[in-house]
């Protein structure tokens, strides 16, 4: 018989020492947000973000490697929802929308997942934080380009493929890349800087892929020699 309470296959509550572990970590997260958020990427220290949650730097090592892995901490939480949101799609959808998909459908829960660390507007505060910070900048496209390999693979693989000898999951993954740091760049540029007027952007960005990588953009040509009889 069941214990009263406990769900067949359910995962064990973490223990008291893994709970405190957490909340530190999650406090660090939101301490180094806001700090970056107000102050800039360069006027932030480790000792600051540390002395915000009153513990000492030390205690910040042990959860941290460096100020950079605390600011991308969510943006990484973010990413890990898309590579299983990829990994998760029914198996006969076409690749482009399989990531297509991946991104829109888990809008939501990764917004969840993000607000139950920081609220979602320090999240978006933050990442124009790092689309005007230069060395922030740098790591995110490092970053970028790491994911669109992790999201090659995973589409060969979907696709029963070897991604060093059919290059058509990397073309396929950099250009989706491409069309997500288009839609980055003018939300950065514009005046809604709202979670929501991102995905606007990035579901128009993405609706625009088709037509710009086949179709004739020129719809007032004007004729050439080749269409003279």
């Amino acid at each position: 018989m069941e214990t009263v309470g406990t769900a067949v296959g359910a995962l064990p509550r973490p223990g008291l020492r893994e709970r405190k572990k957490q909340r530190t970590r999650d406090a660090l997260v939101r301490a180094a947000l806001e700090l970056i958020a107000t102050r800039g990427y360069e006027g932030t220290t480790v000792d600051d973000i540390a002395a915000a949650v009153d513990v000492s730097q030390r205690t910040f090592f042990r959860y941290f490697a460096s100020k950079e892995e605390v600011a991308f901490f969510v943006p990484r939480l973010a990413e890990s929802h898309v590579v299983q949101a990829v990994r998760d799609r029914p198996p006969d959808e076409a690749p482009l929308e399989v990531l297509r998909r991946a991104v829109l459908d888990s809008w939501d829960g990764i917004n969840e997942a993000v607000e139950q660390l920081v609220p979602l507007e320090l999240h978006m505060r933050v990442y124009r934080v790092i689309e005007s910070t230069p060395a922030l900048l740098a790591a995110h496209l490092r970053r970028a380009a790491e994911l669109e390999e992790e999201l090659a693979r995973i589409v060969a693989e979907r696709e029963g493929l070897d991604v060093d000898a059919d290059p058509r999951p990397r073309i396929l993954v950099a250009a989706f890349g491409g069309v997500i740091r288009v839609a980055e760049r003018r939300w950065s540029a514009g005046d809604d800087f709202s979670a929501s007027a991102m995905r606007d952007l990035m579901t128009t960005c993405l609706d625009h892929v088709g037509p710009a990588l086949a179709g004739n953009w020129r719809t007032d040509r004007a004729p050439n020699r080749h269409d003279e009889t």
